[in-house]
């Protein structure tokens, strides 16, 4: 009876035990996630199989090439690099139509993006009414002064630009100068372009011609980027290494500051000079940049675009009209509603 009562208590144990673990397995498949993967398989025929093996080495390389352009993609992402500042240098001084002129050019330099920074330079001192206008455009500035004596001064336009260019080389400021005067006419155009430029940059300017009849050329001729020759039309100026405007150049501003960068045989500051004839201030100015056209780069594809213009429109003899004069504000005379006209 012993014996048989330990095998009778022996099976319970088995089936308990087994009970138990099938208890177990099944609160374990009840937890994990139910999905039915259905596999079928197709097998091909011989005559269908090269086809077929041919479609799968496809499908595998495009979706390499995807992959491909998606790490691509983020890598472009990452080597995002940020806009060249640029160096706006505006000299100006009292007229009448000062306010005009600067007010057009920085309505042109707000639209471009940033970073941009307008350096005005003036005569002896910083006049309120300048500095109160530059505040209102909302372009970043700085308001600078030319302490140079009026009576030793042949050109006023290249002592202002040279303290401008003095700023920039003692507090090495990054990025490209532009001479911008406030009486000439800029397309937003030409300052996203300034952006490409590497170590100098230029372009044809037009002008209105003195019997302001035809309007002339001045400025590079370029093979793409490459330029190959120069527009010139007075025969006073052939002389000139380069016939380039003023407003028709543009250069990296580290060349000022840093000379061995741009292997510079000499440290001599970089300067606009005063002793030379009108007209050569320009080509004596970029003969210290760069050595000759192969350091230079034609802005647009041929230099075939008219980025800005000089017009010489305004007289230099008088500041101001004569006669114009108000004592007092004036007056309405004639109520609004009586300049409505009758339907």
């Amino acid at each position: 009876w012993l014996i048989t009562a330990r095998k009778g208590r022996t099976r319970w144990h088995r089936l308990f035990h087994r009970c138990l673990l099938f208890f177990f397995l099944g609160f374990l498949l009840a937890l994990a996630p139910y999905d039915v993967d259905v596999d079928v398989r197709v097998f091909p025929s011989a005559s269908t199989s090269a086809k077929l093996d041919s479609d799968v080495e496809i499908a595998a390389a495009d979706s390499v090439k995807l992959e491909v352009d998606a790490a691509s993609d983020v890598d472009s992402r990452m080597d995002l690099v940020p806009p060249k500042q640029l160096i706006v240098v505006t000299p100006t001084y009292n007229r009448a139509f000062q306010a005009y002129y600067l007010n057009r050019l920085a309505q042109v330099l707000a639209l471009v993006p940033p970073p941009v920074l307008w350096i005005v330079v003036e005569m002896k001192s910083t006049a309120a009414e300048t500095a109160g206008l530059l505040r209102k455009t909302g372009v970043p500035f700085r308001h600078l002064v030319c302490n140079r004596n009026m009576t030793d001064v042949k050109d006023r336009g290249v002592h202002q630009r040279n303290a401008a260019l003095d700023h920039i080389q003692s507090h090495q400021l990054d990025g490209i100068v532009y001479f911008a005067d406030d009486d000439n006419i800029y397309t937003l155009e030409l300052f996203h372009r300034l952006r490409e430029i590497r170590r100098f940059g230029t372009w044809p300017v037009a002008m209105l011609a003195p019997s302001k009849n035809k309007a002339i050329l001045e400025g590079a001729i370029c093979n793409a980027s490459q330029v190959i020759g120069w527009h010139t039309n007075e025969k006073s100026k052939k002389l000139r290494r380069f016939h380039v405007d003023m407003s028709g150049f543009a250069f990296n501003s580290a060349i000022l500051w840093d000379p061995k960068r741009w292997k510079r045989s000499t440290g001599t500051p970089i300067r606009q000079l005063d002793s030379v004839r009108e007209g050569f201030q320009e080509t004596t100015f970029i003969e210290q940049l760069v050595e000759d056209e192969s350091q230079m780069e034609g802005i647009l594809p041929g230099c075939a675009t008219i980025m800005n213009w000089h017009l010489h429109l305004e007289s230099f003899k008088q500041r101001y009209p004569k006669g114009w004069f108000l004592q007092k504000d004036l007056s309405a005379v004639l109520p609004a509603h009586s300049l409505l006209l009758p339907v």
